[in-house]
């Protein structure tokens, strides 16, 4: 007999769902199974549906837990009683936070104090993309009308206070060492930026510049971007008779609009 059909916790009772349950996104078929966990999410193998993260949301489409639908129980017979709940990542939850918190701040510096202002292109809106964790921290690119960062957030574990604002330091990710600058506003707190595009007059529509930031996201995971010699940025800048060691342009600055050159400086 086929596993009934489910619809996260609004049709039925989620907390019933079988550890072993596999369920299916209703929208663009992405298939969520426990015994792989989510990497995009950081959920580890072995969790189940029942116990991801309340932020948690489908990592192709971004649909909500909601319209996820069981396709597989693995044999089991019915619903099953919860097994013990799996610690809770607050990485995912940040993320979150952290990305309505930027969109919210930035919206009120375009309209307060760049409305008007001739670097602004006034097509454009303010947007936080793709704010996800990363090794205890959260990354994303924020989008606005007059530039185009991706955005470095201190996790948990993190003591940014006493962070130098408009420092710099190189940061390894898996495509290479980009600069980052370190910022600090009262309504998002400490943070590090690296300048990906400003002014932002060749974009033409919103649509384009969430899809460059997306694609410049992807590109900053992407080991295969790394050249020969880039250094990881676990051994710190490099100092130089002019100051830190910036990294060399690559193709990298193709994708990235100016790569790991200004990283934005007061427009962050």
């Amino acid at each position: 007999m086929a596993a009934p059909r489910f619809e996260g916790s609004f049709l039925g009772d989620v907390a019933r769902l079988p550890p072993n349950a596999v369920l299916e996104c209703k929208i663009c078929w992405h298939v969520y199974d426990p015994a792989e966990g989510c990497e995009y999410w950081q959920v580890p193998a072995g969790t189940p549906f029942a116990h991801l993260p309340d932020h948690w949301r489908c990592p192709r489409c971004d649909g909500a837990r909601d319209q996820f639908m069981v396709i597989d129980t693995s044999g089991g017979t019915g619903f099953a009683a919860p097994s013990p709940a799996a610690p809770v990542d607050p990485l995912p939850g940040l993320a979150a936070a952290a990305a309505q918190r930027f969109e919210a701040a930035f919206r009120e510096v375009h309209v307060g104090q760049m409305r008007g202002m001739p670097i602004v292109n006034e097509t454009l809106d303010v947007r936080a993309i793709g704010f996800r964790p990363h090794e205890g921290r959260v990354v994303g690119v924020l989008v606005t009308p007059w530039f185009m960062n991706i955005v470095l957030i201190p996790g948990p574990e993190d003591d940014w206070s006493r962070l130098t604002v408009g420092s710099r330091t190189l940061l390894d990710f898996p495509s290479g060492a980009y600069e980052f600058i370190a910022a600090n506003r009262p309504e998002t707190g400490p943070y590090r930026a690296c300048s990906l595009f400003s002014p932002m007059f060749e974009f033409t529509s919103m649509l384009q510049a969430e899809e460059t930031a997306r694609a410049a996201l992807a590109a900053l995971f992407d080991p295969a971007l790394r050249d020969d010699e880039d250094e990881p940025a676990a051994k710190g800048p490099e100092p130089t008779a002019g100051g830190t060691r910036r990294a060399e342009p690559s193709r990298r600055a193709l994708i990235f609009g100016g790569g790991a050159g200004d990283a934005g400086g007061p427009r962050a």
